[in-house]
């Protein structure tokens, strides 16, 4: 049970600290607003999935997330001059389709209402 919440605060701060780095460093037009919405970090520690929501972008979604792949070690870099752990987990950047699919389903049900409401 420990290990777990040590996880999780770690998940939490690697959290916290990515979505200021992203902000801060990855001045590229075109990326859009990268979010970070979840960290689910392994229990050695060492890998870290990094879930990105991204909006209002004018490039793909593969290619922004591509784009933070390709960034993963500047990115380490930055992140193992914040946490103060002893190793700083390997990244793996994937997109966090969550919010378009509660959005969708958002849709769907306010659909049903307004449909009921004309019968």
């Amino acid at each position: 049970m420990k290990e777990f919440n040590r996880t999780q605060r770690v998940g939490e701060q690697i959290q916290r600290e990515l979505a200021d780095i992203i902000r801060r460093e990855i001045n590229r037009p075109g990326l859009g607003m990268i979010t970070v919405s979840a960290v689910s970090v392994s229990p050695d520690l060492k890998y870290a999935r990094v879930y990105v929501t991204v909006l209002g972008n004018n490039e793909g979604v593969e290619q922004t997330v591509q784009h933070l792949n390709n960034m993963t070690r500047r990115l380490r870099h930055y992140l193992s001059q914040r946490l103060t752990t002893r190793t700083t987990p390997s990244l793996q950047f994937v997109y966090d389709s969550s919010i378009e699919y509660g959005n969708s389903l958002s849709a769907l049900i306010d659909s049903l209402q307004t449909n009921g409401e004309k019968r």
